[in-house]
C-alpha cells in the first residue's frame, strides 16, 4: 500500500512538504492509538538499554516533536537534531530532493532547528510526562553564524543545555551543509570540541559522527582521539558529497547524498573502525540500510546499532518494525 501511495502520490509532492505531511499523519495515527510501541530484543550498548538495535538517524525529527510517534513505529532509539546553540532557519528552499530510481535523497537543509534552549524545554517536558520513551540521542552541531574558531564554545553551550535530557549526545562535525563544518573533523579542531562536549555531558555517553568522505587515515585518527577522550563510540556515516554511481540530473544539486549508494563506503569504515577500536567502544552504522539482511550484515561486521532515514522514506512507516521482526 505504501509503495503504491509513494509512486502515485507522494513522490509528486515537494519532498519537504511531503515530510511535513507525513509528520502530521504520524501524529494523527498516534493520537488515535493506531500505532503503539512494541517490545523487541533488548541490547545494552554504551551502558544504555536499547529496546532494539534499530534507530532513526538524526535529521528526521530535528526539534524532538516526534519522539513518541517514531518509537511507536518500532524505532528503539531516536536521534533528534541536528540541534544548534542558536535557533536558525536553515538554507533556502528547495533544499531536499529525491532520486527515486536510486532510492536516494539529497539534502542541504542547513541545520534548520529551534535552538538548544527550545529543544531542551521540549525534552524536559517529555521526560516529565512519564510517557514510555525510546532511547533519545541528541545530535548537536555548530550554529552557522559562529566562526569556526569559536566552535568549541558553541558545542559546549548545546551540550550543557541538552545533556540533562539526553540518553546520549552525538557530535556532528560531518554535515556538508554548513560552510566549513567538515573542517572540524581535523584533529586539531576536533579535540577542543569533543573535550568541551565531554566536559558538559554530565557523564552521558558521547559519540562523534563522521563523514563517508574522510580518508581511512583521517578516520583512524578520529578513532584514536575518541578512545583517548573516553567517548562512547562513533557513528559512521553521515551523507556524502560524492555523486559516484548516481546518474541523474538531480545529482547536480548540492548537498549531502544518502541511500544505497552509501552502503559500501559505510561498510568499509565500519570494518576498519571495528578493527581499531576496543570492544567496549560502540559503533552505530548508518548509510544504505534497507533490509533485515542489511542490518544483520552490519551487526556481523561489528556494528552495535544501526540507524536509517532514507530507507524509512522509501519503504514507509512500518519499515523499522519489519526490520526488528525479521
Amino acid at each position: 500500500m505504501y509503495r503504491f501511495l509513494f509512486n502515485h502520490f507522494l513522490k509528486r509532492l515537494d519532498p519537504e512538504f511531503a515530510h511535513h505531511l507525513g509528520a502530521w499523519t504520524l501524529k494523527v495515527m498516534f493520537a488515535l492509538r493506531l500505532i503503539r510501541p512494541s517490545s523487541g530484543q533488548e541490547v545494552v550498548v554504551a551502558g544504555i538499554s536499547f529496546p532494539n538495535r534499530i534507530g532513526m538517524a538524526a535529521g528526521f525529527d530535528k526539534d524532538a516533536k516526534l519522539v513518541r510517534q517514531l518509537h511507536a513505529l518500532g524505532f528503539g532509539h531516536v536521534e533528534i537534531g541536528t540541534v544548534t546553540a542558536q535557533a536558525q532557519p536553515g538554507n533556502t528552499r528547495p533544499r531536499l530532493f529525491r532520486i527515486p530510481e536510486q532510492r536516494a535523497l539529497i539534502n542541504r537543509m542547513g541545520f534548520n532547528n529551534e535552538g538548544a534552549d527550545a529543544v531542551a524545554a521540549r525534552l524536559a517536558a517529555l521526560r516529565a510526562s512519564g510517557a514510555k520513551l525510546p532511547v533519545i540521542g541528541v545530535n548537536i552541531g555548530k550554529t552557522k553564524v559562529v566562526e569556526l574558531k569559536d566552535a568549541a564554545g558553541d558545542y559546549r553551550y548545546s551540550a550543557e543545555k541538552l545533556a540533562p535530557y539526553a540518553d546520549y549526545l552525538a557530535v556532528n562535525v560531518s554535515s556538508p551543509n554548513t560552510p566549513g563544518l567538515r573542517e572540524l573533523q581535523q584533529i586539531a579542531s576536533l579535540r577542543p570540541i569533543l573535550e568541551a562536549v565531554v566536559e558538559k555531558s554530565g557523564g552521558k555517553p558521547v559519540f562523534v559522527k563522521i563523514a563517508p568522505d574522510v580518508t581511512n587515515e583521517e578516520a583512524i585518527e578520529i578513532a584514536q582521539l575518541s578512545e583517548e577522550l573516553g567517548l562512547a563510540g562513533i557513528i559512521a556515516t553521515n551523507t556524502t558529497i560524492s555523486r559516484d554511481g548516481i546518474d541523474s540530473e538531480i545529482a547536480k544539486e548540492s548537498g549531502g547524498l544518502s541511500g544505497p549508494v552509501l552502503a559500501e563506503r559505510s561498510k568499509e569504515l565500519l570494518m576498519m573502525l571495528r578493527g581499531k577500536l576496543p570492544k567496549e567502544m560502540a559503533i552505530i552504522s548508518v548509510g544504505g540500510i534497507e533490509t533485515a539482511a542489511h542490518v544483520n550484515e552490519r551487526l556481523e561486521l561489528g556494528a552495535d546499532l544501526v540507524q536509517g532515514y532514507t530507507g524509512f522514506v522509501y519503504f514507509g512507516p512500518f519499515w523499522a518494525r519489519s526490520l526488528t521482526r525479521a
